[in-house]
């Protein structure tokens, strides 16, 4: 990732579609208990893990990123909480377990569905499970896929086949909202319209590309979006 994408990113509250009810809702429909141990896999600059302290209040919660930048920011956020912390690490790897959740909000496609299932099966506890949410097509149509930019997108009954055959079991879904995109593009078309003034080239064609995701989302927010996957071995 480039100078130019740092510079706009830093200091958002998420980066990327979701609310604190999501969080609540994956808690509630895996039964997690406030012992519970969760890792936020990919956790970013640590939108999520607020709700995932308040959902497991005497357990833990361990925010794990890639980018050192995202992990000295939810640090920050989360000093002198005794739930949290964030470090740094492969979150495929998830160390530290056994986890009664893994919680990955739109970053399950850097490793495929397949191959983060695979990986977190022997991280979670016999009753764990993991929630994720996904790009999922709604409307199989072109403006959809282009969105996504990227051949796996797919619909929630193919994704539904590929957890049957790795050998996991649907517990609940859930759309993301329009309020929870908002809550990820708000700040951040704030953001550009701080920045843009003075912008140099190279920022300034981050901003160019901020605003267009913002504005193709737009056009297909009927079409496609997140869908939350709450999902167990079988």
């Amino acid at each position: 990732m480039t100078t130019a994408f740092f510079t706009l990113h830093r200091d958002l509250p998420r980066e990327g579609p979701g609310l604190a009810e999501d969080v609540a809702w994956a808690a509630h429909v895996t039964g997690l208990r406030a012992e519970g141990r969760v890792l936020d896999a990919g956790c970013g600059p640590g939108g999520d893990l607020g709700a995932l302290g308040r959902a497991v209040p005497r357990g833990r919660v361990l925010g794990l990123d890639r980018v050192p930048h995202f992990v000295a920011a939810a640090r920050e956020r989360f000093a002198g909480d005794p739930v949290i912390r964030a470090e740094e690490g492969d979150m495929a790897a998830a160390p530290g377990g056994p986890y009664d959740l893994i919680w990955s909000a739109g970053a399950v496609y850097f490793l495929g569905i397949s191959a983060a299932l695979a990986a977190w099966r022997r991280a979670l506890t016999p009753s764990g499970a993991v929630v994720f949410s996904h790009p999922t097509l709604w409307e199989d149509t072109g403006p959809a896929r282009a969105f996504w930019g990227a051949d796996w997108c797919a619909t929630e009954g193919q994704h539904r086949a590929e957890f049957a055959a790795a050998g996991w079991g649907v517990i609940a879904t859930r759309r993301v909202t329009e309020a929870g995109w908002m809550a990820y593009y708000g700040p951040l078309l704030a953001r550009c319209d701080a920045l843009q003034d003075g912008a140099d080239p190279a920022l300034a064609e981050v901003i160019a590309e901020a605003r267009a995701e913002v504005a193709s989302w737009r056009e297909v927010r009927d079409q496609t979006g997140y869908m939350l996957y709450a999902v167990r071995p079988t």
